[in-house]
């Protein structure tokens, strides 16, 4: 595939494949890949639709598990608390209490996270403050090789520059290439990575996070901001953002962080579990990133089936409760669209 055009047959058909392949809950096709730690998923037939026996290689995956990656803090101190056990914890599904079926802290398990960032006119005199923003990210992040990262840009074009890589000279030497022009497709960005990289078969049962860099001006995307965090949820990607609005050419710009586009940052990043950063500086923007890989490294996975089985289509609401510690904040995505399972075949899976 050519890494800077997406838009070609092989990317459509890309696109096609994991669509079908994942509904609202990711659980892996082949289940017996999954390293010990991931929670158990549960696999059920659907009536009147069986598995074509006459072709050995479809799979059905009827899923039943929703998956939140939930970040605990002090709430006097912020420090993030990571020695909790399921009996702590209490799930809602719209009010409705929930029986947790897994339980995991994540502070060793592989991470695949995505990061984009905005090269549009509006953020050339900002460009270099993106580009230390980045490489600062992926050197404080890829500490193991267990963990990966792409970079995409987003202008006038969606491109991605390298894909999913362990590897910081490639992932550096591909961010040290780009320029800035063009307008601003922000919400179409997001929500093609979401499509065509997170809900991709081989990343089933695996972490995902997203870390947006932007002023957060978008001007010609044709998705909004509620398709964007419906994907997001759905995949299960954490997003997190680093606002470059107040990074001046020489420093900070005069400004607040109340306008409506930061507020729909804050809430893209709120709905899907993730936080929103507004950084004027260097060093800010370090303190940034030091917080999301903490914060990454300090979370657990809760897993539960949903009582209210029924693929609607319609938004649930997702809380989780933490009863005897009323001096601790909880925060994961806020909800999911309960959208129907689909049917798997063995060679998607290894996609």
């Amino acid at each position: 595939m050519n890494k800077r055009r997406w838009w070609n047959a092989r990317a459509i058909g890309l696109l096609a494949a994991t669509i079908a392949c994942l509904g609202i809950f990711s659980v892996g096709a082949q289940q017996q890949q999954n390293p010990p730690t991931q929670p158990p998923q549960k696999t059920q037939q659907k009536p009147g639709d069986p598995q074509d026996k006459s072709n050995p290689d479809q799979v059905s995956i009827d899923t039943v598990n929703v998956r939140l990656a939930v970040t605990v803090t002090d709430s006097k101190t912020g420090r993030y608390v990571v020695d909790l056990k399921q009996s702590d914890f209490e799930v809602y599904e719209d009010k409705v209490a929930q029986e947790i079926e897994a339980f995991t802290a994540l502070s060793d398990q592989p991470l695949d996270v995505a990061v984009l960032m905005d090269t549009s006119n509006s953020v050339k005199p900002k460009l270099k403050f993106e580009k230390d923003a980045a490489v600062s990210f992926l050197q404080t992040m890829l500490t193991a090789r267990k963990d990966r990262a792409l970079f995409a840009t987003f202008d006038s074009q969606i491109e991605l520059h390298q894909d999913f890589s362990n590897r910081i000279d490639l992932l550096t030497k591909a961010i040290d290439k780009v320029k800035a022009q063009g307008e601003t497709k922000m919400y179409d960005a997001i929500y093609q990575v979401c499509e065509e990289k997170m809900l991709a078969p081989s990343l089933a049962g695996k972490r995902r996070a997203m870390v947006v860099i932007t002023d957060g001006e978008d001007t010609i995307s044709e998705r909004g901001l509620k398709e964007v965090i419906e994907i997001a949820q759905r995949s299960e990607t954490i997003v997190y953002v680093i606002s470059t609005k107040q990074a001046g050419f020489f420093g900070v710009q005069a400004g607040t962080v109340d306008r409506k586009e930061d507020k729909e940052l804050k809430r893209l990043a709120e709905d899907t579990g993730g936080r929103a950063f507004f950084t004027a500086e260097v060093i800010e923007l370090e303190r940034s990133f030091s917080a999301i890989a903490r914060e990454l490294r300090s979370q657990y996975l809760v897993a539960y089936s949903p009582i209210n089985g029924k693929y609607d289509g319609k938004y649930r609401q997702v809380e989780i409760r933490l009863p005897n510690h009323k001096n601790l904040k909880v925060r994961t995505k806020t909800g999911y669209t309960a959208t129907p399972p689909r049917t798997v075949t063995g060679a998607q899976a290894n996609q």
